[in-house]
């Protein structure tokens, strides 16, 4: 009691630190004078009530006050993304943070104005108050839409409606300057007009939307097949192989195709491949299944994720040339775990979206597709549907729907018959599983039936087809058979398992509802031989030349300087290659004159 005694009447003769109880210092006094026949143990309970009390605070001293205001400036305060302020508690309000941002609108009150300030983090701007008294507060009449702005200030509750918090600004420096030509103005522009303005189109409420969506989605991909214990791997991106079979690729060559009478052809009349970089036909990948099959055979389940190329000359909004591809590939499965694998996938990143991203889904339910929210809560609510191919063909023959592409078994399912069987009957997603074998790849396992295969396409309301996917033949006599039927060279064909591929674009236009969004490595190269010093037999690849001379180090003598530099050599057909990798010296002998060397990419 007389330590609390001692201590608040010291508060009041203007001591270091003064005590106050959620008000002014002085108010302290003043309610003190009021109360002249207080005895001092009264007092001291009542503060010992007070100090005990979330309210009681400490107010600094005059140099404590000056250290806090240049703690608070500009360069010691860490900036918070505009979503970050968004997202806070409670404990928020009152501090002092620093938001960079592009300003949407400035409003001018003389005395005060308003600006919207957003940095792309989140759909809507936070809102900064910029009081008339400031010094800074003459900047205001020249800002401009799009102007780059830094604001340093208080975070208080917003009595607007629509937002939780403001800032109070205490300054705030113009970044960048925008002129008035600035093209993106308060209004709602058409993906036309943007794709006019592709340099700008992403500060857009719509484009912003979609790169954070497509953000989690990715991010959501690996977070799903983490969990579930998939390796991820790297597949090469240029390769020789026709993986879908279409021949619908974009080839890759150094060949003069400016100068096309400058390349040589052969005795066919057809290009000479031997100049040119790869030796041989190489195109951009259409799918990175086949290196993924290979580590599924040694790593049981495993996932490609990455860019693949199309050259389908199909000018629609469901195919673009050039896409990211989800490819999961699983040993020891079969078609209902592909199934499952595939249902828990897209349940997983509709989940992701609607968690992070409810205002922009919301966003898109009101100005792109109504209901979108309600159908994405089906989507990872509700169970899907299964049908077999068959069963789906008998339904859509009895529906009384009018189809512009007739409904046969045995002919493929077109958008329209898709659409149809998870928009119109199911209303929700549906599996289509064991499809005829005569439209789809050899690889497929063959049913017992002799004329369907263990393939399945997942289809969803908006979008038709999201995800394809089958069970791989493990019997090696009916996959022969098969390669023989489909007129295919045994000694062209590529590792052979369950597999599901989704298109990164078309689960994102399930999640934003717009059609038209669409149009918006383990394939190491290894190569290892060994060459010999010149006094010994040569091997076939033993002429070396370059950054060193191979020969010079050979019988053991080599210096470790040579690890890592790059290697040319020729063949006895004297075609020169270029290897860029690792060497590594076979040193296992005391006297070896072999030097082996190893590379991971050419």
């Amino acid at each position: 009691r007389r330590i609390g005694s001692e201590r608040i009447m010291r508060s009041t003769g203007g001591g270091a630190m003064t005590l106050a109880f959620g008000l002014a210092p002085t108010s302290l006094t003043r309610t003190r004078m009021r109360s002249p026949r207080v005895r001092s143990s009264e007092f001291c309970s009542t503060s010992r009530r007070l100090l005990s009390t979330p309210r009681m605070c400490a107010v600094p001293s005059a140099e404590t006050q000056t250290a806090a205001k240049e703690e608070n400036t500009a360069e010691n305060v860490e900036r918070m993304r505009v979503k970050s302020v968004q997202d806070a508690d409670e404990m928020i309000v009152g501090k002092t943070v620093k938001v960079n941002g592009w300003l949407r609108t400035v409003r001018d009150q003389k005395k005060f104005a308003f600006l919207n300030i957003n940095d792309g983090s989140s759909l809507s701007g936070v809102q900064v108050v910029v009081d008339g008294e400031l010094d800074c507060f003459h900047k205001v009449k020249s800002l401009t839409t799009g102007a780059s702005l830094s604001i340093l200030g208080t975070v208080v509750k917003s009595p607007g409606k629509g937002q939780k918090y403001e800032i109070q600004a205490k300054s705030f420096e113009v970044l960048g300057e925008a002129d008035t030509s600035f093209p993106l103005q308060k209004k709602r522009h058409s993906f036309e007009f943007l794709r006019g303005i592709a340099h700008l189109r992403p500060r857009t409420n719509a484009i912003g939307a979609v790169a954070r969506v497509r953000s989690t989605l990715a991010q959501s991909t690996h977070s799903f097949f983490a969990e579930k214990g998939f390796v991820y791997v790297h597949s090469p991106i240029l390769t020789a192989s026709d993986c879908e079979g279409a021949g619908e690729m974009f080839q890759v060559t150094t060949l003069p195709l400016a100068s096309p009478q400058s390349i040589e052809k052969g005795d066919s009349g057809e290009t000479d491949f031997k100049k040119d970089f790869f030796e041989k036909p190489t195109f951009l990948t259409v799918s990175g299944q086949l290196a993924a099959e290979t580590y599924a055979s040694a790593l049981t389940d495993v996932y490609t994720f990455g860019p693949t190329f199309r050259a389908e000359n199909s000018n629609t909004s469901r195919h673009l040339a050039e896409f990211w591809m989800v490819e999961p590939e699983m040993a020891f499965a079969d078609l209902k775990d592909d199934m499952a694998n595939a249902e828990a996938y897209v349940k997983y990143c509709v989940s992701a979206v609607l968690d992070k991203h409810q205002e922009d889904i919301e966003f898109f339910d009101k100005f792109v597709e109504k209901d979108l929210l309600q159908k994405l809560n089906t989507v990872r609510d509700a169970s899907f549907a299964r049908i077999s191919y068959t069963e789906a063909i008998d339904l859509l023959k009895r529906s009384k729907k009018k189809f512009v592409f007739p409904v046969e078994w045995g002919s493929d399912l077109q958008s329209e018959h898709e659409r149809y069987l998870a928009e119109t009957h199911f209303k929700k997603p549906v599996f289509v599983y064991n499809y005829p074998a005569s439209i789809k790849a050899f690889y497929m396992r063959l049913n017992d039936d002799g004329k369907t295969v263990a393939a399945m396409d997942l289809l969803v309301p908006s979008i038709g087809e999201l995800i394809g996917g089958s069970q791989r033949e493990e019997r090696l006599d009916v996959l022969e058979r098969r390669i023989e039927e489909n007129q295919l060279e045994k000694e062209d064909i590529g590792g052979i398992w369950t597999c599901a591929d989704t298109e990164l674009s078309r689960m994102l236009v399930m999640d934003l509802g717009s059609k038209d969004l669409c149009s918006s490595s383990p394939g190491w190269r290894t190569f290892e031989t060994s060459f010999r010093s010149p006094d010994t037999q040569e091997t076939p690849n033993s002429r070396v030349s370059g950054p060193f001379s191979m020969y010079n180090y050979a019988g053991g003598n080599v210096p470790s300087a040579v690890e890592g530099s790059d290697l040319y050599y020729s063949t006895t057909d004297g075609v020169s290659r270029h290897w860029s990798g690792i060497f590594r010296l076979d040193r296992a002998q005391a006297n070896a004159e072999d030097i082996v060397v190893s590379s991971h990419s050419y």
